[in-house]
C-alpha cells in the first residue's frame, strides 16, 4: 500500500475519535490534535476527488477545477475561523500557506527527489511566470502594511485599500487562468493527476480503461467537502484554548500549524511526483498552490469577511510580510535555472525552519520591547 493510501485510509479513524473527544469533553488539546489529524486524510480525499473529476471533465474544465478547488481545505478552515472571529489567525494562515508551499513543500520535493535522481529538471518558463505573479501578490501584501506604518490612515481607509487590492488580485488570477489554460496551455502540460496508475507508454486505450467513475468521485468530492467543513468546526472551536495552553501565539498558530493541517494533500502530491522524477508537476503544485491562496483565497476571505460582519484587511504584520518576501525571493532564485538538487532542497527547508523559530519566539520579542 502506498504512503498516500496509508494516510488517506488509516487516519480516517481519527474522525470518530475527534467527535468523541468533543462530545465527551476530553479537553481542548485532545480535540485540537485529533481533529487536526482527521482533516489530513479528508484533505487528501478532497484533492484526489477533484483531480479524478478533472480527468473525466477534460483538460480545460479539469484544469479550471484544479485551479479553483486546489486549496479547498485551507479555504474551508479559514472561512470557519473567520466566522468565529479569529481574524488574526486567518490572516496569518494566508502568509503561512504561501511560505510553507514555497519553502517546505518545494524543499521536501527537491531534497527527496534530489537524493534519488541527483539532479532534476523542470520548465523554468513556468517558474518565472509563477514567480512574477507571486511578486505582484507580495506587493499587495506589503503596501497596506507600509501605508499604515508611514501614515495615520484609519481602519476604514485600509479596508477600502484592501478591497481594491483584492479585486485586482482576483482579476489577475482570472487572467492567469486564461494564460495557463488557453493561450499558453502548452507550457503547463505537466499533468495534474496521480501518475501511479499510468504506464510510461500509455496509449489512448490504456487511459480510457482507467477512466475514473465520474459519479463516484463527485460523491467523494461532496462527502469530503462536508466532512472537512464539519471537522473544521471542531478544530477551530478548540484551536484558541489548545494553542494558548501550549503557549503558542495566534501568529505562530496561523503561520505554521494551520498550513500543516490544511496543506497535507499538496505535500503528499508534490513529494510523490518528485520521487517519480516529475519535478515539473511538483514545482507546479507548490507554486500554483501559493498563487491560488494569494490571488483567490485571500480576496474571497476579504469579501466574505465584509459580508458576515468580520472585516478582514490586507494589513499584515510586517514580520509576516518580510517572511513572505524572503520565501518568494528564495524560491524564484532557486527555480531560475530550471534545475534542482538535494542541496537546494536543504536550503529551502533551512529557511523555513529559521522562519518557524522566529515566529515561535516573536511574542517573546514583543514582550521584551514592552518591558523596555
Amino acid at each position: 500500500m502506498s504512503v498516500k493510501n496509508l494516510i488517506s485510509f488509516g487516519l480516517l479513524i481519527f474522525i470518530p475519535i475527534s467527535i468523541a473527544a468533543e462530545q465527551l469533553g476530553w479537553g481542548a488539546l485532545t480535540v485540537f490534535i485529533t481533529s487536526a489529524i482527521a482533516i489530513v486524510p479528508l484533505a487528501i480525499w478532497l484533492s484526489t476527488a477533484t483531480e479524478e473529476v478533472a480527468v473525466v471533465a477534460g483538460p480545460s474544465i479539469g484544469g479550471l477545477l484544479n485551479a479553483l478547488f486546489g486549496n479547498a481545505t485551507e479555504l474551508i478552515i479559514a472561512l470557519v475561523a473567520l466566522r468565529e472571529g479569529l481574524v488574526d489567525i486567518v490572516k496569518a494562515s494566508i502568509t503561512g500557506t504561501i511560505v510553507s508551499n514555497l519553502l517546505l513543500v518545494m524543499g521536501l520535493s527537491m531534497l527527496l527527489g534530489g537524493l534519488r535522481y541527483k539532479e532534476q529538471e523542470f520548465q523554468p518558463v513556468v517558474a518565472r511566470v509563477n514567480g512574477s505573479t507571486m511578486t505582484l501578490a507580495v506587493t499587495a501584501l506589503v503596501l497596506p502594511a507600509l501605508v499604515v506604518s508611514t501614515s495615520g490612515v484609519n481602519e476604514t481607509e485600509i479596508s477600502k485599500l484592501s478591497i481594491a487590492a483584492a479585486v485586482i488580485l482576483a482579476v489577475v488570477y482570472v487572467l492567469s487562468l486564461v494564460f495557463s489554460l488557453k493561450t499558453h496551455s502548452y507550457l503547463y502540460d505537466v499533468g495534474v493527476v496521480d501518475l501511479e496508475e499510468r504506464s510510461d507508454e500509455a496509449t489512448g486505450e490504456h487511459i480510457e480503461a482507467h477512466k475514473p467513475n465520474l459519479w463516484l468521485w463527485l460523491g467523494v468530492l461532496v462527502v469530503s467537502t462536508i466532512a472537512v467543513a464539519f471537522e473544521s468546526e471542531i478544530f477551530v472551536g478548540a484551536v484558541e484554548e489548545a494553542t494558548a495552553g501550549l503557549g503558542l501565539s495566534s501568529l505562530f498558530t496561523g503561520v505554521i500549524l494551520l498550513p500543516l493541517v490544511g496543506g497535507a494533500a499538496e505535500y503528499v502530491t508534490a513529494v510523490r511526483v518528485a520521487l517519480k522524477n516529475n519535478m515539473d508537476l511538483s514545482v507546479s503544485v507548490a507554486m500554483g498552490s501559493s498563487l491560488l491562496v494569494a490571488l483567490l483565497v485571500a480576496p474571497i476571505l476579504i469579501v466574505v469577511g465584509q459580508l458576515i460582519g468580520q472585516p478582514m484587511d490586507l494589513n499584515f504584520n510586517l514580520f509576516e510580510v518580510v517572511a513572505v518576501t524572503i520565501a518568494v525571493l528564495l524560491a524564484n532564485l532557486i527555480s531560475l535555472d530550471g534545475r534542482s538538487n538535494w542541496l537546494e532542497g536543504v536550503l529551502l527547508l533551512a529557511t523555513y525552519a529559521v522562519l518557524g523559530a522566529a515566529f515561535y519566539f516573536h511574542p517573546v520579542a514583543e514582550e521584551l520591547a514592552q518591558l523596555l
